[in-house]
């Protein structure tokens, strides 16, 4: 279903709260990812490492990882580690600049000033796969990110942008993932909106893409102007998205809807 319908049955239903009521949250103990709200065949996608469409991205990632450009270092070369559980940190503040990082963002800001390398743009499959290789490596660790000192204003960013209706549909983020989540719409249920899983191949898009990606086409779907790629906000709202989703693991590349 595209997300534009959802968003419309789901207003039209009724489920949603007026904005003056007090905002929820998902309880603790009720976390799920949108793992647990697939079907069964597409659950077996994920879980399948020849079926599961992400891994091609992975491995293409694995092997830019190990190659070092002419004249530059490898990223093995400094991460003879392989990056294991660094993803669930993610994103975090950069400490020599104060700036609040995705992985998309720490990779292209290695590639510039550790190797003399262009930054590779949002969405290519060179970012992805290097992205989603990192992630994978981060595959089974629980997200735990940093959301005091530094990091606080901008986890409050990012939850007033998943509270706050936007476009014309006057939806916002909250009201279907954190008040409506678990409701059937036709055929599918829906989620409560973690990113934990990307970047993840999306069977709507037959292609791996990336969260913001994903954000991107949600307020599409409530016909808001999309916010560029790399938008502070929607770095802010990944950190947000990261919070309220603590302790869910990592399950890159997952398979979504």
């Amino acid at each position: 279903m595209r997300p534009l319908l959802w968003m419309v049955i789901v207003a039209v239903a009724g489920g949603c709260t007026p904005a003056s009521d007090p905002p929820k949250a998902v309880a603790l103990e009720d976390i799920r990812s949108g793992y647990q709200f697939l079907t069964p065949d597409t659950q077996n996608l994920q879980d399948d490492a020849f079926a599961n469409p992400g891994l091609l991205w992975v491995d293409r990632g694995a092997a830019a990882f190990a190659t070092a450009a002419s004249g530059t270092p490898s990223c093995e070369s400094c991460h003879l580690d392989h990056l294991a559980g660094i993803a669930a940190t993610y994103p975090k503040i950069d400490a020599p600049s104060g700036a609040l990082l995705n992985l998309e963002l720490r990779i292209n800001q290695c590639r510039i000033e550790h190797q003399t390398l262009e930054p590779l743009a949002y969405e290519t499959d060179d970012l992805l796969a290097l992205t989603s290789y990192v992630a994978h490596q981060s595959r089974g660790y629980r997200i735990q990110v940093e959301t005091t000192g530094e990091a606080a204003p901008h986890v409050a960013k990012g939850e007033a942008y998943f509270r706050t209706r936007r476009g014309q549909f006057n939806l916002s983020c909250a009201q279907c993932h954190n008040e409506n989540w678990g409701k059937q719409l036709r055929g599918d249920t829906i989620s409560q909106g973690h990113g934990n899983g990307f970047p993840a191949y999306r069977l709507e898009w037959q292609s791996l893409g990336s969260l913001q990606r994903r954000l991107r086409d949600c307020d599409s779907g409530v016909r808001a102007e999309p916010l560029p790629y790399g938008d502070p906000t929607y770095v802010a709202l990944e950190l947000y998205l990261a919070t309220r989703a603590q302790g869910l693991e990592i399950e890159t590349p997952a398979v979504r809807r």
